[in-house]
């Protein structure tokens, strides 16, 4: 019998991924997807995606998804109160793992297993480790399709923003920048493929760039940092 898990859902290439091996898997059957959304701005954190779009994703893929609302202070209390709510949905409904899809840092993958551990969920993260390049080639290799739907504006041109992810864009990055922009480069929103049983209609309406705020802790000092990030805007 298979377990029943939920997949934490950016909206974005690595989430996409990570469901379409769960669904090709004979261990789990997805019970729905789950994303954070801005309270304030009705949108997906640092993916700037409108939460009609998720809506539009869940439908065209079928699966029920799970929205949270984060209060518009952003804080780390604020997003552990909501995650600890949602882990208590999730054992309502029989559900005690949820699948990830961090690649490669350890800090936060840590901070998941830890926060979640807390409240009796397990974590799984079935891209953990795997090289990056290989990564964005299968996703691509299995016809999925997705657009750059933000990036950090101090590594990557603004020209980028927008566009439909392909073999030769990433090959055009900058050595500097991650393939999947693991490091924060740049976030996607996925638009077709394989599990999806009609292709979002989306076009790009503008670009336009705002000043993001966090922190760091670096040799045990906290640091604010402020970075200028690309947003596309959808239709």
């Amino acid at each position: 019998m298979k377990k029943k898990i939920a997949v934490s859902w950016s909206g974005g290439k690595d989430a996409c991924l990570v469901l379409y091996y769960l669904i090709q898997s004979q261990d789990y059957e997805v019970d729905h997807l789950h994303t954070v959304i801005g309270e304030e701005t009705n949108r997906v954190g640092m993916h700037g995606i409108k939460k009609e779009l998720i809506e539009a994703q869940s439908k065209a893929l079928n699966i029920p998804i799970k929205i949270s609302y984060l209060p518009s202070d952003k804080s780390n209390k604020s997003y552990e109160q909501v995650m600890r709510e949602y882990a208590e949905y999730c054992k309502s409904k029989n559900i005690d793992s949820i699948a990830f899809g961090d690649i490669f840092l350890e800090d936060l993958k840590q901070y998941r297993e830890e926060k979640m551990g807390e409240s009796g969920i397990k974590c799984i993260f079935p891209l953990w480790e795997k090289s990056t390049k290989n990564v964005i080639n299968e996703f691509l290799d299995l016809g999925f399709k997705t657009k750059i739907c933000a990036a950090d504006a101090s590594k990557v041109k603004k020209s980028i923003v927008g566009q439909t992810i392909t073999k030769e864009l990433i090959n055009q990055l900058p050595t500097t920048v991650d393939p999947c922009g693991e490091n924060g480069e740049f976030h996607t929103f996925v638009y077709d493929g394989s599990l999806f049983q009609t292709a979002i209609q989306i076009s790009l309406r503008s670009i336009h760039s705002s000043f993001y705020e966090y922190e760091i802790e670096e040799n045990g000092t906290k640091k604010n940092i402020k970075s200028e990030f690309y947003f596309a805007e959808f239709d």
